[in-house]
């Protein structure tokens, strides 16, 4: 009999003593002892999210320090991952012979817990096999006892929403102990008390228990996991709300009639907010970059979803070179990844299967992983053994050394009214995530990319995007579509071959004229126009304010102008920037503040404390601030 270790208590801030009628172990911890003690297959059976691998590792880890949880995710494996027969050199004769090979993660050499997860998103050849496993605790020709399994688990979630299967087989159920779960049986209050060791959740928790048993259901123990660390980041907390088939999940409760009720999820993050005192802003500065950076930080994994040719993937990698320092993620795309891009398995002549990762996974240096078009997979294998990676950083059963973020990229489900070429996915799968992101094209600064590679005619077709199409336009004109402008114009092209091409002699519906007046030196006003003639434009502002407080159309030309500038742009005509600005009205120049990222703040700092002060009566000198 194997005797589990009792775990000694340690105190946080959510519980400084344990909590009343605290045993120990939670429900499911019990379960699991029972069945190592005595020898039974056990099945579990639980919503998603409230625990139950998360149970697995933390309990066998403590209780038994001398085993090893064997993790098995089933909905990634394949035929031949589990048993397979090949040949192998025999080492008394030197002849090949056919042998029995087995997964070499059940020979890791002490006594070992196997836990088979997702088992019925198992394929049916799988099935199979498993059975095999929860009846007997055999494989093929093998013992798993003999290999030294002291426990053999099967876990899932039964909603057929997720794996569209049920085990009916009598020869199968009738040799298993099974349990079902609720997020109660599971200590997961006490795990999230101990990662948020210096924050009293207690707060959160009573918020939790007082909701309809449909929205905890929604807001499982792991999606509250992900607010708060989104919280603790200053983060939205919806960014911990995972995107389900492209849509961020609501929090509303179902009407007697099965349609969705009031959409509740503002009001319950605003009060989870106030329960951890942090504020829960609509949106930040530069979401993209800090949120890789907080991914490497604190080893997330995070999904950006945006529209295409925004420059997502770029500005990702190039934030995950930064902060690798130098070093180049490791990038897959999934539309052409193979599972033997990520790993394959070999017999080897000591009668196992050994799974060989792709060389990049096994560099003893930091790492990250970018996932592109993450929604558009090759294949189901290769999916499934990504699922794996994205929810235990772990590949074929081995932990990636030096992993610190993964990065999933992907496309929308519909865009500018036309559906995409993207795989559904459900809730379980999109939980995954620590935070998730609905990029905008605004949140990727890759007009500075545009203007340092390009120059003047980059700023030229920037203001045209800027300041002549509708909103509309803009959406069809990614930053994308305007690289391919300024390339076909610099080799004196016709500019309507760079948008994009719908078909039947159709392109993007954006007039191109204003773009090719610009571009043929039509005179029009920006910021290079307004400092080559910042008197005249000084004389024009001082006519406005003296008519008006609120200033007058130059003003707001002005303003326009300078609040559309990208950074570079600014800087570079810091000086007749700083003569204007002290020249408009005091509303407009607090705009510049406003939600801007911190770069573009310390450089208004800088320009407001720079500007002439004023008189009583508006003149420079006086000793009024502006």
């Amino acid at each position: 009999m194997t005797t589990p270790r009792t775990v000694p208590w340690r105190p946080n801030a959510t519980y400084p003593r344990p909590p009343e009628g605290w045993t120990g172990v939670s429900r499911l911890a019990s379960f699991i002892d029972a069945m190592i003690d005595m020898g039974q297959t056990g099945q579990v059976f639980g919503e998603h999210g409230v625990g139950k691998t998360a149970t697995f590792f933390s309990h066998i880890a403590e209780a038994y320090p001398d085993a090893e949880l064997v993790f098995v995710p089933a909905a990634n494996l394949t035929p031949d991952d589990l048993l397979v027969n090949a040949p192998v050199r025999d080492g008394r004769t030197g002849e090949l012979v056919l042998r029995q090979l087995v997964m070499d993660r059940l020979r890791p050499g002490k006594p070992f817990v196997l836990l088979i997860d997702d088992s019925l998103q198992a394929g049916e050849s799988i099935q199979s096999q498993l059975m095999q496993i929860a009846c007997n605790w055999t494989l093929g020709g093998y013992d798993l006892r003999a290999l030294g399994c002291i426990g053999v688990f099967l876990t899932d979630n039964e909603s057929l929403s997720e794996t569209a299967a049920r085990r009916g087989d009598l020869a199968i159920l009738d040799r298993m102990v099974t349990i079902r779960i609720t997020a109660n049986d599971t200590a997961w209050r006490l795990k999230l008390a101990a990662k948020y060791r210096d924050r009293d959740l207690g707060g959160v928790f009573s918020l939790w228990a007082s909701l309809s048993s449909a929205l905890r259901e929604l807001l499982s123990p792991r999606t509250l996991d992900h607010i708060i660390a989104n919280a603790q980041e200053g983060f939205p907390l919806s960014w911990g709300l995972p995107l389900v088939n492209g849509e961020r999940l609501r929090l509303s409760e179902p009407l007697p009639d099965g349609r969705p009720g009031p959409n509740r999820t503002q009001e319950i993050l605003d009060r989870i907010a106030r329960e951890l005192d942090v504020p829960n802003p609509a949106r930040i500065a530069d979401p993209v970059r800090r949120v890789v950076r907080a991914a490497l930080r604190n080893r997330w994994t995070v999904l950006l979803q945006g529209p295409p040719g925004c420059g997502k993937t770029e500005l990702v990698r190039q934030t995950v070179r930064e902060g690798l320092d130098g070093r180049e993620p490791l990038y897959f795309s999934l539309p052409v990844t193979n599972v033997e891009d990520l790993c394959a398995p070999i017999p080897t002549p000591d009668g196992s299967l050994e799974n060989l990762l792709a060389a990049v996974f096994t560099d003893p240096g930091p790492k990250a992983i970018v996932w592109d078009e993450y929604n558009r997979p090759k294949d189901r294998a290769a999916f499934a053994k990504l699922m794996e990676i994205t929810q235990e950083w772990s590949l074929a059963g081995r932990p990636i050394d030096g992993l610190r973020a993964q990065i999933a990229v992907q496309n929308p489900p519909y865009h500018l009214g036309r559906k995409l070429l993207v795989a559904r996915n459900n809730i379980a799968q999109a939980t995954r995530f620590t935070a998730s992101l609905m990029v905008d094209p605004g949140d990727i600064p890759a007009n500075e990319w545009l203007i340092e590679k390009y120059g003047a005619v980059a700023e030229t077709v920037l203001d045209w995007w800027k300041h002549d199409i509708d909103e509309d336009g803009r959406a069809w004109i990614t930053k994308r579509t305007i690289e391919r402008l300024i390339k076909l114009h610099q080799r004196g092209l016709p500019l309507e071959m760079g948008t994009v091409y719908l078909g039947d002699g159709e392109y993007a519906p954006v007039r191109l004229a204003g773009l090719v007046e610009r571009l043929n030196d039509r005179p029009v006003t920006g910021l290079r126009e307004l400092a080559r003639q910042v008197d005249a434009w000084e004389r024009r502002l001082r006519r406005a304010a003296d008519r008006s407080s609120e200033g007058g159309d130059d003003s707001d030309v002005v303003h326009q102008i300078i609040a559309n500038a990208e950074l570079s742009q600014l800087k570079k005509h810091r000086r007749a920037v700083t003569r204007l600005v002290a020249l408009l009205p005091p509303k407009l120049r607090s705009t510049y503040l406003v939600g801007a990222p911190e770069p573009y703040q310390r450089f208004w700092i800088e320009v407001f404390a720079a500007m002439p002060r004023r008189g009583p009566a508006g003149a420079p000198g006086g000793p009024a601030g502006a």
